[in-house]
């Protein structure tokens, strides 16, 4: 049955612009959004500064393209003016496209610099056969791109980790490593001469994924060391993803707890000074209410076929 203004051979036709106009409309808001959540980062913790100039690491992933392509939105409105000039390692991994990220960079008209240097080589002599090759590559990239940063004269490097890369690595570290520690926002290398930022930290995996899509950029696969996953964190990731999933608002809620920590209610004597604690006889709202019952503002939707038992 035809409508009242399209005849039938006109509906298929309205139907796909309907369609299309949807997504424009939820692009548009992605956009929106992920100006805003990274802008929010940016003056949150300080990370670009006026005269800045921004080394924006890239590895070909979906993450550093939507890093780049978003500072780049953002440096054309900004209050302050900065300098962006995107930076890939290539460590020589059989079967690297070395002619994408330049191409797509010269393309779009964006200062880059490529560094090669043949770290798979070390790492394969170095690293027994079948053995994770993650950390001792981490560790020798890093290396060399604080290097790269002082040669281009780079007063901030920028990293394309996003907020499920945070909470990946707190609860690995909980997990595996026995620390309440993740990923900073911001902070100094080691060898105190500069400054590391992530500027997606408030942004979820879900919406790099899906600008990558939109932006159709020329996605270059992770796996060409042919070093082992790392299980653990492929793990943890897709426990986060089921959370999500099952409880809406549950991860975004572990995200925010990471900005309200009370050290006084945790064990670490080195951030509160438990030993001295005394009563003072003045009230203090913010003390422990150690009798009080907990609260939460969000109980937690029952799973079919599981009995919730009330403990006293």
């Amino acid at each position: 049955m035809s409508t009242a203004w399209t005849s039938d051979a006109e509906q298929p036709a309205v139907a796909a612009g309907r369609s299309d106009l949807k997504i424009e409309r939820e692009t548009h808001k992605l956009e929106k959004r992920l100006c805003r959540e990274v802008g929010k980062a940016i003056v949150d913790f300080n990370m670009i500064e006026e005269g800045d100039k921004v080394m924006v690491c890239m590895s070909g992933g979906k993450d550093s393209y939507t890093l780049l392509d978003i500072l780049l939105k953002l440096q054309a409105r900004a209050p302050i003016h900065f300098d962006l000039v995107a930076v890939n390692l290539d460590q020589k991994q059989p079967g690297f496209p070395e002619h994408v990220l330049p191409d797509y960079l010269r393309a779009q008209g964006i200062p880059f610099h490529i560094e090669n240097e043949d770290t798979y080589s070390i790492v394969k002599k170095l690293i027994p056969e079948g053995k994770t090759t993650c950390s001792l590559c981490s560790r020798l990239r890093r290396g060399i791109l604080y290097r790269v940063a002082d040669e281009l004269g780079c007063t901030k490097i920028a990293l394309g980790h996003h907020r499920d890369d945070i909470l990946q690595t707190l609860l690995l570290n909980m997990f595996f490593g026995g620390k309440m520690k993740s990923m900073p926002a911001k902070l100094v290398s080691d060898d105190g001469k500069h400054v590391v930022i992530r500027p997606l930290a408030y942004v979820p995996e879900k919406d790099t994924a899906r600008w990558a899509a939109h932006r159709d950029f020329p996605i270059i696969p992770c796996n060409l060391c042919g070093s082992q996953e790392n299980l653990q964190r492929k793990q943890v990731g897709e426990m986060l993803r089921e959370w999500e999933k099952k409880f809406p608002g549950r991860v975004e809620n572990m995200f925010n707890a990471l900005q309200n920590v009370v050290p006084s209610h945790l064990l670490d004597g080195g951030l509160y000074d438990f030993k001295n604690a005394r009563a003072t006889g003045v009230a203090d709202e913010n003390g422990d209410k150690a009798f009080d019952k907990e609260e939460f503002s969000a109980p937690q939707p029952q799973l079919p076929g599981v009995q919730v038992v009330q403990l006293s």
